[in-house]
């Protein structure tokens, strides 16, 4: 009786607990097919992100290559190429034209005429800043300034015309100057490297 009650529940159990692993793998060549399909499975999945990521580094490459191109195109050797040397020349000839200094700089009365100062042409600069105060330096023809104009006055007033205009006196050929800090007087070609206490420069002439 012992006997038959342990075969009846080793049936039992194997109802219970091995039917799940016949139905998956029925036999031992079928478990080595699952497990080899499986491991396909997941050697397929492996290769897929290998693909992406090659097609990714060639899309890279692409661009890098497509880069150095443009690159290579504003080097200025083929900006070079592509620009006769006449137009070259004339642009810089233009380009120097169109911002010109004066040196040395002049100041002058009504009657010198106003433009780009040289050493062989005195014309007085009408394009004068301060590099003290970074004001533009404002003219007066026919006038020059009153004894009693000051800083304190330049300062308070700069650079409204009208009030500024209560310190000057009529005097022809004379040309007054100011800026917030300085004022200077005078008839003739006056160069500025003469007269240290002005810090007026040429702030470049456009024609």
């Amino acid at each position: 009786m012992a006997d038959d009650d342990l075969d009846e529940l080793l049936d039992e159990v194997e109802k219970k607990f091995c039917r799940n692993v016949s139905v998956a793998c029925s036999a031992p060549s079928e478990a080595g097919k699952c497990g080899r399909e499986k491991d396909g499975q997941r050697k397929h999945s492996a290769t897929k992100p290998k693909q992406s990521i090659s097609s990714v580094a060639e899309d890279i490459d692409a661009l890098l290559e497509e880069l150095r191109e443009e690159d290579y195109g504003d080097s200025p050797q083929s900006k070079t190429k592509l620009c006769p040397k006449g137009t070259q020349v004339e642009k810089k000839l233009s380009s120097q034209s169109a911002g010109r200094k004066c040196c040395p700089v002049y100041v002058g009365g009504s009657s010198v005429t106003n433009g780009v100062g040289t050493a062989t042409s005195k014309r007085s600069c009408d394009q004068l800043r301060c590099i003290s105060c970074d004001f533009r330096v404002l003219m007066f023809d026919d006038c020059e300034w009153d004894s009693s104009c000051d800083y304190l006055f330049l300062r308070n007033n700069m650079p409204d015309h009208e009030k500024l205009r209560s310190k000057l006196k009529k005097r022809r050929s004379l040309r007054a100057y100011a800026c917030q800090c300085s004022w200077f007087s005078t008839s003739e070609p006056t160069d500025l490297r003469d007269q240290p206490q002005l810090r007026w420069v040429c702030g470049k002439h456009l024609d």
